[in-house]
């Protein structure tokens, strides 16, 4: 397609050579990296803002654009650990909100163990402003009701799954939180990189190939016609933790 606007000629070029990456040797070289780098745990040395975040600054990157791309008034994030990405999302909207966005817009966290340390910092940090928490299980009825009941009268919700990383657990928060998620918008899958790494990476763990949030939203999408993995994402970080796992509510 051929377009006389320079700035659509650029993206259409983008999202040309995107789709060209997953048949091309480069697709290898990414997934070769995620393998290599999980055990030493090369995800573990990113910060932001002064917090840990635990993530590849690939899917740091995914996370702002879709921040900026759907300008959400609530992001809701389950598994919280240091609080970076917490951080990340209060300092995205904040940022948003400078630019002329909702500058009501907050992030919350569910966790079922928050550290005091953890909690002391995130609260202390000048993003705090938009950072409210829960601490709990994130499938927990009562857990679930309250996070529904934050999520009342909010027009465009992000979801963010990234706590326990069992099948059973990853699919009971879909069931849960998913529906929150609003049409255009995303429910983001972490971790669902462990499917497609070997079993024997994971030996202290409950989760593996078979048991993972890949394996959760595979069953989840299987009744769920509302939402598709948009793999135009996939294609375009190469390295990332959440493999299949952007998932775009659609209708």
């Amino acid at each position: 397609m051929s377009t006389s606007d320079p700035i659509q000629a650029f993206e259409q070029e983008c999202a040309d050579r995107v789709a060209h990456y997953p048949s091309s040797a480069i697709a290898e070289a990414g997934h070769a990296f995620v393998r290599e780098s999980t055990q030493p745990k090369y995800s573990y040395n990113f910060s932001w803002l002064g917090r840990p975040i635990i993530q590849y600054p690939q899917d740091i990157v995914a996370m702002q654009e879709l921040v900026w791309r759907i300008q959400p008034d609530l992001i809701i994030e389950t598994g919280i650990a240091h609080g970076g990405s917490l951080i990340l999302s209060a300092s995205l909207l904040e940022l948003n909100a400078a630019c002329g966005g909702d500058p009501n817009a907050q992030v919350l966290g569910v966790d079922i163990d928050i550290r005091a340390h953890n909690r002391e910092a995130i609260l202390a940090h000048p993003m705090s402003k938009r950072i409210s928490m829960i601490q709990g299980s994130s499938i927990a009825p009562e857990i679930i009701e309250q996070v529904h009941t934050h999520a009342q009268d909010k027009q465009r919700i992000l979801v963010c799954l990234d706590s326990n990383h069992t099948h059973d657990h990853v699919l009971a928060e879909l069931q849960a939180y998913a529906p929150l998620t609003s049409v255009g918008s995303y429910c983001v899958v972490f971790d669902t990189i462990i499917e497609e790494l070997p079993g024997e990476m994971y030996p202290d763990r409950e989760w593996g190939p078979g048991n993972s949030p890949q394996s959760a939203v595979m069953a989840y999408l299987e009744s769920h016609s509302e939402f598709e993995i948009d793999h135009s994402i996939d294609s375009k970080l190469l390295i990332s933790v959440a493999p299949k796992g952007y998932l775009q509510r659609i209708q």
